[in-house]
């Protein structure tokens, strides 16, 4: 397969947003990287996108270990010169106050902010000699305010808002667009459904956000010129209030 012009860099490509942002920018020609932490997971994703005329490249990452993510970003880069990368790990907990042991909170923090930090610095490091580049980072409604029973989840998620917002500040200025998205919505997973259902919810009354319509958002900040880029935007459907 020839050497694709620019990749992409997917940091937790689970089965739904992150697989169907690997799956919108490959069709853009762009080389993906994905990563997740049982990387053979990835397989029938990059057998899918190689069968339309993509490329893909799957790999095992724990996001919370320096040297893995260096490794996954190089490897990335030397393939082609990294132009996007995206961390997506969501690491969602609820758990009570006095259940949550000293363990669950560093370990929600570790995946949600930690790895998202190691993750934009090591991206930036590859694209500033560029002089271009995207860094995006997945967001969520506990980005923006704290629930009952999530003082884990949103202690990390309100730490990689802060993390993005920084790298934003110092990075622009050097062509280099950092965007936060607050996914504000239950995303229709299989995961999700069990939860609305186990809570005695009807899926009848609910809308879900189509994975492929968020990542269609990815790519479309990716686009956007830069006398007007956009830092921080937030996704639900029309239906959902907020």
């Amino acid at each position: 397969m020839p050497k694709r012009s620019a990749s992409v860099a997917v940091v937790g490509a689970g089965d739904y947003i992150g697989a169907a942002i690997a799956r919108r920018f490959a069709a853009e020609g762009y080389h993906v990287f994905a990563g997740r932490r049982n990387g053979d997971k990835l397989a029938p994703l990059a057998a899918e996108i190689e069968a339309a005329g993509g490329a893909c490249t799957g790999l095992s990452l724990d996001a919370r270990q320096e040297d893995a993510v260096t490794g996954f970003i190089r490897r990335a880069d030397e393939a082609a010169p990294l132009e996007v990368a995206v961390f997506n790990i969501g690491a969602n907990v609820n758990c009570p106050l006095l259940d949550t042991t000293e363990r669950v909170f560093r370990k929600v923090w570790e995946l949600a902010c930690y790895a998202g930090f190691l993750t934009g610095r090591e991206a930036a490091r590859r694209m500033l000699p560029h002089g271009r580049g995207s860094i995006f980072f997945t967001g969520a409604t506990a980005s923006m305010r704290g629930g009952s029973g999530y003082a884990a989840f949103a202690g990390a998620k309100f730490g990689l808002r802060a993390v993005a917002q920084s790298m934003a500040r110092e990075l622009g200025p050097q062509n280099i667009h950092v965007a936060h998205l607050v996914i504000d919505s239950g995303v229709d997973t299989e995961w999700v459904r069990q939860r609305i259902t186990a809570g005695g919810g009807s899926l009848e009354d609910r809308v879900l956000m189509n994975p492929a319509s968020v990542a269609e958002t990815y790519w479309q900040l990716h686009q956007q010129p830069h006398d007007a880029w956009t830092h921080e935007l937030d996704l639900r459907p029309n239906q959902e209030p907020w």
